[in-house]
């Protein structure tokens, strides 16, 4: 799937973001068990509220961390990668 600007992500269903302080670190959590997410991942993440779209997300990522060269295409990949696992989905 090529992931468009536009587009707006969710949290994909059956699967909940949370900070699990036992593991230092955002996860995502479903039934079948949970996924112990990387800083940049859980950065992203928190920031998808089913009414930010990617270029929204972006921004908001790019004034954050303004030292962070590339970051857009980072964003991107990311996306891509997070819909493959199931973890997201689009409106």
């Amino acid at each position: 799937m090529t992931i468009e600007a536009r587009q707006i992500p969710r949290i994909a269903p059956g699967f909940r973001l949370q900070w699990e302080k036992a593991q230092d670190a955002w996860v995502l959590l479903y039934p079948e068990g949970m996924v112990k997410l990387n800083a940049s991942a859980g950065e992203v993440l928190q920031l998808v509220d089913g009414k930010s779209s990617i270029s929204d997300i972006v921004e908001t990522l790019k004034n954050k961390f303004p030292e962070a060269d590339g970051i857009e295409a980072d964003i991107f990949d990311f996306f891509e990668d997070a819909h493959a696992q199931q973890w997201v989905s689009f409106d």
